[in-house]
């Protein structure tokens, strides 16, 4: 297990470039599964669940190719779709949380997936219902197999299918395209119970070849969702209402190849704008995507974070003191999670590690994860004045940097509260150890290195 040792107190300074989104690569990348054609995606971010994803996508058979300026061609022509069964394969899917993107597009081209139960962050329930119910409007079944922990799931169709299509014959170990183009789904309107970002992503896949039109109302409405409708767009799918809650897909029997670039990943932008506000003399963040950033630049305005937009860019000043706006009426700021367009939930562990240096108080409200606040034990041993409320609400007490934070030994419990941790640990007194980075790993692309260009001192201990 390695561990980042932190030599805190150094300020950062400097111009600093955002990767590509890990949760759209996540869902374009499965995307490539619904046609036989090469599909080339650009800006892929290189971090572990990226890439753990992209070789389950290898292990089942298809092609990825590096193309000119870094990026990846993906050719899911030929499957070993026998290796689906396999306990390979199920103990990889139960350590990658992306790996339930993968059923929409093989339930939609071949008929029926097998899924293990996905990992990922252990940060409260992350029920799969929204996706099973969706695909059970579009008229597929599924069953769990309790003795291997994994779901099967089939397509239903009153057609005749050709052997190797046919949900009830055995997987044919190297399933040709040429088979498949009938897609046994039918097409409906559904309203779904939770705005789920890869929920939705998942049924729309597995709707853009299903038969008749598919009505998705609360949808989520997610850039990356966005994008995934506008890759599959470009692939020859009839999506309209991108950018809505109410998407309507008219389902075609194929799809075609094409090019798509990732978006930059927000939640790396909040984190850097994050860093900046605590221990930045000057930052600035490139091609930043900012008409896709929704409310994070408002809420780093509302604990007194100042920032410049210039272009694309965004330029955090160096402050020495940040004051935590109150709302009109003078009662504490709060700050609360919600579906896009609202705040995100995955920046709420920086804006708290940000608010233990403000001037003033702030209420966070994190609605959908009862376990992401409970990483503020760790801020609290180095200092922070911290009261968590509950399992979903802190209330987080400004020390206006007259009490620095000090340097502790911790452990990344997940993605975000690990970055959190992070900037904790380099604004801090002293010299800090986050042991389990590999969480980090998991959602920030070589970070040491890009942190330690604007002046921080990091070091990865294996």
């Amino acid at each position: 297990m390695s561990a980042f040792i932190i030599e805190g107190g150094h300020a950062l300074k400097g111009t600093i470039r955002p990767q590509g989104a890990k949760n759209e690569a996540l869902q374009v990348i499965c995307a490539t599964l619904l046609t036989a054609s090469e599909v080339t995606i650009r800006n892929i971010p290189n971090i572990r669940d990226v890439n753990n994803l992209i070789q389950l996508l290898r292990d089942i058979g298809v092609s990825v190719q590096t193309a000119p300026g870094g990026a990846l061609t993906f050719q899911a022509a030929t499957l070993n779709l026998e290796y689906l069964q396999s306990d390979e394969f199920v103990r990889k899917c139960a350590q990658l949380r992306g790996s339930v993107l993968m059923i929409g597009p093989l339930l939609a081209r071949f008929g029926r997936a097998v899924v293990a139960k996905p990992g990922g962050d252990k940060i409260g329930r992350r029920r799969l219902d929204t996706h099973f119910l969706g695909f059970q409007k579009l008229g597929a079944t599924f069953q769990q197999v309790k003795d291997r922990d994994v779901y099967e799931i089939t397509a239903q169709t009153n057609a005749p299918l050709s052997p190797l299509t046919s949900p009830l014959s055995p997987l044919t170990t190297h399933l040709s395209p040429l088979t498949t183009h009938l897609s046994p789904l039918k097409g409906t309107y559904m309203l779904l119970d939770e705005a789920s970002v890869t929920g939705t992503a998942n049924i729309v896949m597995a709707a853009v070849l299903a038969e008749g039109t598919t009505t998705i109302y609360n949808a989520a409405c997610e850039p990356y969702v966005q994008q995934l409708c506008r890759l599959l767009q470009q692939m020859g799918a009839r999506i309209s209402g991108i950018g809505s809650n109410l998407l309507t897909i008219k389902g075609v029997s194929s799809l075609h190849g094409a090019e798509h670039t990732v978006l930059p990943d927000m939640i790396e932008v909040g984190s850097f704008i994050g860093m900046a506000a605590i221990c930045g003399e000057g930052i600035r963040i490139k091609d930043a995507s900012v008409a896709n950033l929704g409310l994070i630049p408002e809420a780093f305005r509302r604990l007194g974070v100042k920032m410049r937009i210039e272009g694309d860019d965004i330029v955090v000043p160096h402050q020495r003191h940040y004051e935590v706006q109150s709302f009109i009426d003078g009662t504490i700021m709060t700050l609360a999670d919600a579906p896009w367009p609202g705040l995100t939930p995955d920046l709420l562990s920086v804006l708290i590690t940000v608010a233990t240096q403000a001037r003033g108080s702030v209420l966070i409200h994190q609605k959908m994860f009862e376990s992401r606040l409970f990483f503020v034990d760790k801020l609290i041993d180095m200092g922070a004045q911290i009261i968590l409320c509950d399992p979903h609400r802190a209330v987080v007490v400004g020390h206006d940097r007259k009490i620095q934070l000090r340097a502790q030994r911790m452990s990344s419990p997940d993605i975000r509260a690990g970055i959190a941790l992070l900037i904790a640990a380099m604004s801090a007194h002293g010299t800090s150890r986050i042991d389990n980075i590999e969480q980090i790993d998991r959602g920030y692309e070589n970070i040491e290195h890009r942190l330690n260009a604007l002046g921080a001192r990091i070091t990865r201990e294996q």
